[in-house]
């Protein structure tokens, strides 16, 4: 796995990026407006946005991503974190990818002296959640939601 590296993502990244982004939105079913992962996208490179984003590199290939958000809680002084996206490629889950894109996660933000990093998983993603038990606490939240706007 020293053949893994993980960094911010870079302009010059955007297509590898996009081949991730549309994966995971296969994965999940879901289609996302092009407008909006444009937009997510330079929110991501923009030093003044709450938002943003990793890439796990192998040879110089894009084989992982993350997205994660900084945000106010009332609960603690300090900012959380919300990892919002992860995938690592198919073929390459089990290789302890998604594992060092959580923990890069949490260096970045105990760097940046947030008080804790949250995410949700699908109920139904047990290779997900089997390696979320061994990282992280499940607090025994559920999750409800109701749409402002149609996507």
């Amino acid at each position: 796995m020293n053949d893994l590296t993980i960094q911010p993502v870079r302009a010059e990244d955007f297509a590898a990026w996009l081949t991730l982004w549309q994966a995971y939105q296969g994965f999940y079913q879901v289609e996302i407006p092009r407008a909006v992962s444009e937009t997510t996208w330079l929110r991501m490179l923009d030093p003044a946005e709450p938002v943003h984003g990793a890439l796990a590199w192998r040879n110089e290939v894009a084989v992982g991503m993350v997205h994660f958000i900084y945000h106010r809680s009332c609960w603690a002084v300090e900012n959380s974190c919300y990892l919002q996206d992860l995938l690592v490629l198919e073929g390459l889950r089990g290789q302890r990818i998604g594992r060092r894109l959580i923990e890069y996660v949490y260096a970045i933000a105990r760097t940046a002296g947030c008080s804790k990093v949250h995410w949700l998983t699908h109920e139904t993603n047990a290779t997900a959640i089997t390696l979320y038990q061994n990282i992280a606490e499940r607090p025994g939240l559920i999750q409800f939601r109701h749409a402002l706007q149609e996507h």
